[in-house]
């Protein structure tokens, strides 16, 4: 079998990576020249735990190519995934869809014999009966091209284990044989008794925007939670752990933070929003999920203020993390793309460190003074800010850092450590939902109670 997957980006280079390790041949085709040049001799674009060793192997093994030229990946192709870009449109969040109808239009006039065209991006409700009209219009007259809707649910971070150990697969298309030749391309986890959802392709594609719109919404909840426990002296790690014991509720995404960020739950919350607005059925929950992430980064700025009497003026903020959850490079809608520009507005002085993405913020953040680690970046810090919970920032000598700082001022926005054990050592500490030892119960719960 023989698959070619079009566009080399998160999504593309590890599903044609992990199809290639079952043992497939698999063509990643991109019109970025240099990304090629660069993937050929193994220099990976993203940082993806497994991933760079995966490529490697398979290379090496021959089962893994990559090319710039569109008709060379065609070619003999049993499957043909379609794997670019949907960015939110600037005037209303809906997906741009404009790289996958040009994708697919050049692939159809290429595609010869039976093939199947798979819609592997993230992709709006209606997408692939719009895909088969283009299709109807672009291809030979002698090719047989049926379409299908193959969602992804790859976690940053995880990816490769997702891909070869994934919850399920779902499959959307009305075509029997399309069914068959996705079932061979999967063959090797329906050998593990992988689930394998074969449905409609406007079910499949909701599948995808359901999942996520539902995660988001966890995480959204917690966090509304964490709040109430902040002003009632609870607890919400111990909240979390018990509403996550509870089966139908289960124990994940339930960590309170700074918000969501990344690649997928922002773009799709919106997405599904903008398409149940077009289609007569409003996702009002979703609306307010969007809403109050929003909300949240500004107000963990907000937070950070607070934590100095009210003013960053002229003070040095050491921000640790940066992207928008350990283990990836990516940036994108991460709450410090919102919360350092806001403390810089109000007059901060910004060091920050990332084990991974401090090349890629560099580009969305200026005015960053960018050191070599996490002792570095407290050092003569007036507070010191933890975004995202990388490993290296679990066992820190807090000793250390406190010695380091100008005031002992801790905004820890991912509960590492422990509030008891911070104010041993002297610090001013201030996480997330949980209470400050010895604090007075608030006077807003005192006028419910």
């Amino acid at each position: 079998m023989r698959l070619c997957m079009v566009g080399t980006g998160y999504v593309g280079l590890v599903s044609g990576t992990c199809f290639a390790e079952f043992g497939v041949d698999v063509v990643c085709l991109d019109k970025d020249t240099q990304k090629i040049e660069n993937l050929k001799n193994g220099i990976i674009p993203i940082f993806e735990p497994g991933l760079e060793d995966l490529v490697a192997k398979q290379i090496k093994g021959g089962r893994l190519s990559f090319t710039t030229d569109l008709e060379e990946a065609v070619k003999g192709a049993d499957a043909i995934f379609i794997a670019v870009g949907t960015p939110p449109r600037a005037s209303d969040g809906h997906a741009d869809l404009q790289y996958v109808h040009q994708a697919v239009r050049e692939v159809a006039r290429l595609a010869e014999g039976y093939t199947v065209i798979v819609t592997k991006s993230t992709v709006p409700v209606g997408t692939a009966r719009e895909v088969e009209r283009i299709v109807a219009e672009e291809k030979q007259v002698d090719a047989v091209i049926d379409v299908c809707s193959n969602p992804e649910f790859l976690r940053e971070g995880s990816a490769v284990n997702d891909f070869m150990r994934p919850d399920r697969v779902v499959i959307g298309t009305d075509s029997e044989r399309a069914i068959e030749v996705l079932k061979e391309v999967y063959r090797p986890l329906y050998l593990n008794e992988t689930p394998m959802v074969v449905t409609t392709p406007e079910t499949s594609e909701l599948i995808k925007y359901a999942a996520n719109a539902f995660l988001a919404t966890k995480i959204t909840f917690i966090n509304e939670i964490a709040d109430l426990c902040e002003a009632s002296n609870g607890n919400v790690q111990d909240v979390a752990k018990a509403m996550g014991l509870d089966g139908r509720i289960g124990k994940k995404f339930l960590n309170a933070g700074p918000g969501y960020g990344g690649s997928c739950f922002p773009k799709d919350t919106l997405a599904l929003t903008q398409t149940g607005q077009l289609l007569g059925a409003p996702q009002t929950l979703v609306e307010s999920v969007v809403q109050s992430n929003k909300n949240r980064q500004q107000k963990m700025a907000d937070r950070v203020v607070k934590v100095c009497g009210g003013s960053v003026k002229g003070l040095k903020v050491g921000v640790l993390g940066v992207a928008f959850k350990p283990n990836t490079d990516d940036v994108r809608d991460a709450p410090a793309l919102v919360i350092i520009p806001t403390l810089q507005k109000a007059g901060a002085q910004i060091t920050a460190h990332d084990p991974e993405a401090q090349e890629e913020a560099s580009r969305h953040l200026k005015n960053i003074n960018w050191v070599a680690d996490p002792y570095e970046t407290a050092s003569e810090a007036d507070v010191l800010l933890i975004l995202t919970e990388w490993n290296e920032y679990r066992a820190l000598s807090m000793d250390r850092i406190g010695d380091s700082m100008n005031s002992k001022r801790l905004v820890d926005l991912r509960n590492i450590y422990k509030p008891d054990y911070m104010k041993e050592l002297g610090f001013h500490y201030v996480s997330i939902g949980r209470p400050v030892v010895g604090a007075e119960i608030s006077a807003e719960l005192k006028k419910v109670s």
